[in-house]
């Protein structure tokens, strides 16, 4: 489905997990982690490392600091949004304002688009 993982991201995507953002912990630690479904962090699918993704729902979650919205990485993104979509994954994307401006909204966004059958 994803081609071959890249297996030399794997360490790069295991320093992301113990380094992540602020915007990434509060997201992680109060609401990704208490969902009744499995979501991996910074995890490798193909070529590329996502934010979280959570395979029950084929829903990856990208937060977007500052430095997403600079001409060079909306292109690299809109490549690695075309690949996964191609391969049947839902992205999410949210800005790190978005996050801590209207959290109980992107929670809501994100449970929306959890398959009925792991939240009832």
């Amino acid at each position: 489905m994803y081609g071959t993982s890249n297996s030399r991201l794997t360490p790069n995507a295991r320093t992301l997990r113990k380094n992540m953002t602020k915007e990434e912990r509060k997201l992680w630690y109060n609401f990704l982690c208490t969902l009744p479904c499995k979501v991996h962090r910074q995890y490798v699918i193909g070529t590329y490392i996502v934010d979280f993704y959570c395979a029950t729902a084929n829903l990856v979650i990208e937060l977007d600091g500052a430095q997403h919205y600079e001409d060079s990485a909306k292109q690299y993104d809109s490549e690695r949004d075309a690949f996964l979509r191609a391969n049947g994954i839902t992205v999410l994307r949210y800005s790190n304002l978005e996050l801590n401006y209207n959290f109980k909204g992107v929670c809501e966004d994100i449970w929306n688009h959890l398959p009925d059958s792991i939240t009832s």
